[in-house]
């Protein structure tokens, strides 16, 4: 049974992925992420480059989650 756990263990390790990792993290961000970093872009008074990748998104809306006051209460 602990050989079980430890496999599930594993297995939510292993589900996070560094983003330039992803198989899809060079096509073009999606709407949600376009989106989100709008707003979290606006609240920390900076832009959002164009012609973001998922990956590139993703990193960025980390980097701004971080900054962010709506989110740094977490």
């Amino acid at each position: 049974m602990s050989e079980q756990n430890a496999g599930a263990d594993d297995g939510r390790q292993d589900a996070i992925k560094d983003p330039e990792d992803w198989t899809t993290g060079d096509e073009p961000a999606t709407g949600a992420q376009l989106s989100y970093l709008g707003t979290l872009a606006r609240e920390a008074g900076r832009d959002v480059p164009e012609g973001l990748t998922k990956a590139q998104a993703s990193t960025l809306i980390d980097e701004l989650r971080q900054q962010s006051d709506r989110v740094s209460g977490d």
